[in-house]
């Protein structure tokens, strides 16, 4: 997956340190390589992760992809939806078409994952061999005048950790972001949390290029099409925390929860035994601050999205292209750039309170309605869908505008 620490690599100080290998981390260390700047990257991991959570890429993120130029190969690998359509009980609510909301890229982009953070290191090997540390645990970070001094532990030990520096550190490592709680940057949560059910099973939909979602009284079930003939499919399980749902993670009762809840809910049936189905909790936070002082967060590190409505990746990378120009810009001014960086902060700070909007009503849409609410809500899908709406909503499930 990549590289070990060296001694010549404890004696360099860094322009960049990014802590964490995710797709966000990854596309950051891209952009920066590309400018020639010393940049590399921590994980934590010492394998990539074998499941995929996120698998949908939206015009702005593809675009993101094509400015490391990857964006080819992640077309060559996904597959291309391009619309969507509602239902509740069989009957067709409202049908999107995402060229209405750009021409020139007509669709959202399905892979997972795992194969777009794929990409995105064999990129960052050629454009700074060596970069990527694997296994890779930063700890006791300590901020400087002109510098970051941090420790890198391996094998998830602080034991015998390496010294290192940098003139900035970016914490890109998730939700659970060690870098944040080090910075003592509060973490607030935000309005949105409902439990789900996921998992990936062969395509037996007759409608291989489109997004099929069913706003039934007992909540939502929504399936997307995914490479190699398969297909994801994810329920709502139980809204607000009440944990009602299965238990998180991957389990037995996480494919019987799935297999039953699509099959009581619309019909379909998707199999005996699903391998890899999982059950989680959706939640919003948004970090206070995005900057203190040499410390950056980017990613989920900054804001966490509810993934209903497949936002989260998409909104990092956004992060990841701003974030690229104002480090450019802090490190050329050979200290620390104050505009450029409160710039990044405010920028994205918006952009996320609106993903986190958007995200808090999607999942809202997708609550149990019965009675009055089902009727107003499948109404509303109607009116959302006709024709003087049907624009603004496809821009806004592809993300644009964030």
């Amino acid at each position: 997956m990549g590289a070990a620490l060296t001694p010549e690599d404890a004696a360099r100080t860094l322009d960049v340190a990014i802590v964490g290998g995710g797709p966000v981390g990854l596309l950051l260390a891209c952009l920066l390589a590309q400018r020639g700047l010393p940049v590399e990257v921590f994980e934590q991991r010492a394998a990539p992760a074998p499941l995929s959570r996120a698998i949908g890429v939206h015009p702005p993120g593809l675009r993101a992809l094509d400015a490391v130029g990857v964006g080819e190969a992640a077309r060559r690998a996904g597959v291309a939806i391009h619309d969507g359509r509602v239902t509740c009980r069989g009957r067709v609510l409202g049908a999107l078409d995402f060229a209405e909301a750009d021409p020139g890229l007509p669709y959202v982009l399905a892979l997972p994952q795992a194969e777009t953070e794929r990409l995105l290191v064999e990129r960052l090997a050629e454009l700074r061999p060596g970069a990527l540390h694997p296994g890779a645990r930063v700890s006791a970070i300590r901020q400087h005048d002109e510098l970051v001094e941090f420790a890198v532990g391996r094998g998830g030990s602080d034991a015998a950790a390496t010294t290192r520096t940098a003139r900035y550190v970016v914490g890109a490592d998730g939700v659970r972001s060690g870098v944040r709680a080090e910075a003592g940057i509060a973490w607030r949560s935000r309005r949105g949390r409902a439990e789900y059910v996921m998992g990936d099973v062969p395509d037996r939909t007759d409608a291989p290029g489109s997004a099929l979602l069913h706003f039934e009284p007992d909540g939502v079930v929504e399936s997307f099409p995914l490479p190699g003939g398969m297909r994801r499919w994810v329920a709502i399980t139980a809204w607000g925390a009440s944990g009602a749902g299965p238990r998180g993670g991957r389990s037995p009762e996480a494919s019987a929860a799935l297999i039953g809840t699509v099959a009581a809910r619309t019909g379909a049936r998707i199999g005996d035994h699903v391998p890899d189905a999982r059950a989680f909790t959706a939640r919003q936070h948004l970090a206070e601050r995005l900057v203190a002082g040499r410390v950056v967060l980017v990613g989920d590190a900054a804001h966490e999205v509810s993934p209903i409505g497949g936002q989260g990746m998409n909104l990092g990378w956004l992060d990841a292209l701003h974030l690229d120009r104002a480090l450019a810009a802090a490190l050329a001014s050979g200290s620390r750039d104050g505009a450029a960086l409160d710039g990044y902060e405010r920028a994205r700070r918006r952009s996320a309170r609106r993903a986190i909007r958007q995200a808090g009503f999607n999942m809202t849409m997708g609550a149990p309605a019965h009675g009055v609410r089902l009727a107003a809500r499948n109404a509303a899908v109607r009116l959302l869908a006709a024709g003087p709406f049907r624009r603004r909503l496809a821009r806004a499930f592809t993300m644009r505008g964030l």
